[in-house]
């Protein structure tokens, strides 16, 4: 079964041009924006927008008013889970919600919608937009392990010219990426053009290209100590939560490099801290944290073999743009009653 016209909300801050490329996916399409009540930007993908920006009372009624007439929304307004449960109750017609992030599942899930919604409308996120962004964050975590950035930084500030210093090879490592989604495929194939032994890990076992070998998340611990590098790229839900204890670095290669841009909660950070201090962890890359932004009084700011991200490596100048990209691709599916990718399943939360 095909759509006839579908009107399309714009309810998250989108640059006018990328509105037109929405718009010319097909003469079904009505685009409905009012840039005027949408945050501006403060940088690319600033989705949130300034927060300074309020809307009067009657810009809030306009805005709400508009959610309620969209068949598809771009983006969840304000990029608020209780903003989206009211246009959900308040919109029978609504059948899509894209989000913006590659995690988008959480939102949804926040918003609290019970079964008759997930039977009415399909959400789906933006995975695939930041996989080429936080591979290559990922890749450059595990090479600032594995060549020891931190001496370097260490013997610079303090004018040392050492005795020649032998390295360790990134070319024969191993390397265990654990969430072989969009994000982890990426790390996959660049960690395979270097040279890596690539180790993987998902929920469903099946081969994955650039993957040397696909090992259950109920197999971490056997496996863990084989990989000089470990890449999380998994999503935050119960099942991931703490994935990441004391006893699989205790299980872990001694020095091993640790990155994560998945999400902070795979990661139990008391013990990341206690694996750093000892040396079982030798280096660790983080782009997230359990909460963000990281606590002043967290250890990991003040830790030399620690590298702190502000939650921005999977941001670029295109990201706007590859997310746009994306919604067209599945605009033009679900025009065509085909289906939709990247979407939600609020049984995982993702």
């Amino acid at each position: 079964m095909t759509e006839s016209n579908v009107r399309v909300v714009v309810a998250t801050p989108l640059a006018p041009e990328l509105c037109d490329r929405v718009a010319a996916v097909d003469p079904r399409v009505e685009v409905v924006v009012d840039q005027e009540l949408l945050p501006p930007m403060r940088h690319p993908a600033d989705f949130s927008g300034d927060p300074s920006f309020a809307r009067t009372p009657d810009q809030e009624a306009r805005f709400d008013a508009m959610c309620d007439t969209a068949d598809v929304l771009y983006g969840i307004p304000d990029v608020d889970p209780a903003k989206l449960a009211r246009t959900v109750a308040a919109n029978p017609n609504l059948r899509w919600v894209q989000t913006m992030a590659a995690g988008g599942g959480s939102q949804v899930v926040a918003a609290g919608l019970v079964d008759d919604d997930y039977a009415r409308i399909v959400f789906t996120t933006s995975a695939g937009a930041h996989g080429i962004p936080l591979a290559e964050w990922a890749i450059f975590g595990v090479f600032c392990g594995t060549k020891d950035l931190p001496r370097l930084q260490r013997q610079q500030r303090a004018h040392e010219w050492p005795v020649r210093v032998v390295g360790r090879p990134i070319e024969g490592s191993a390397i265990l990426v654990l969430g072989l989604g969009g994000i982890g495929q990426q790390v996959a194939k660049r960690a395979k053009a270097l040279g890596m032994t690539v180790l993987g890990m998902k929920r469903r076992v099946e081969p994955v290209e650039n993957v040397d070998e696909v090992h259950p998340l109920d197999d971490l611990r056997s496996i863990v100590g084989r990989a000089d590098h470990i890449v999380v790229t998994l999503p935050g839900t119960p099942t991931t939560t703490g994935l990441l204890n004391a006893d699989i670095f205790k299980a872990a290669k001694p020095g091993v490099t640790v990155v994560n841009v998945g999400r902070g909660t795979v990661i139990d950070e008391a013990a990341l801290v206690d694996a750093l201090r000892a040396g079982q962890v030798g280096f660790a890359a983080l782009d997230v944290f359990e909460k963000e932004p990281l606590d002043a009084s967290s250890p990991l700011w003040d830790m030399e073999n620690v590298l702190v991200s502000p939650h921005s490596g999977g941001l670029d100048t295109r990201e706007d743009e590859r997310i746009c990209e994306i919604f067209c691709e599945n605009l033009r599916a679900f025009l065509d009653g085909a289906p939709l990718r990247n979407v939600v399943d609020p049984t995982q939360g993702y």
